[in-house]
């Protein structure tokens, strides 16, 4: 889980200083965090994960478990109504082919 969040703030190139100050801890907080010699409190959790930008199933099991289907649906919002017309049709027929 460290090394998780370890990676994703240097790629954020963010200093163990700056996420602290983000958070409003101690850069010990986040060194002790990121070398697994503390466990984090769940409130603590979820701010790591809004200031990384990472979700809390990334950050406890290095697995992003959003379903199939999910993924999907971000991407339908952002379509026309022509165009999940479209994504309907070929969801009939795909289905019409079993």
């Amino acid at each position: 889980m460290g090394q998780r969040i370890m990676a994703r703030r240097k790629a954020l190139r963010m200093t163990q200083e700056e996420l602290a100050e983000k958070l409003g801890v101690s850069t010990q907080m986040i060194s002790n965090l990121e070398l697994g010699k503390k466990a984090i409190r769940p409130d603590n959790l979820a701010r790591v994960c809004e200031a990384l930008e990472l979700s809390a199933d990334f950050v406890l099991t290095g697995t992003d478990t959003k379903t199939a289907v999910a993924i999907v649906a971000e991407k339908l919002i952002q379509l026309t109504a022509e165009e999940l017309q479209m994504v309907s049709n070929m969801i009939d027929y795909m289905n019409s082919k079993k």
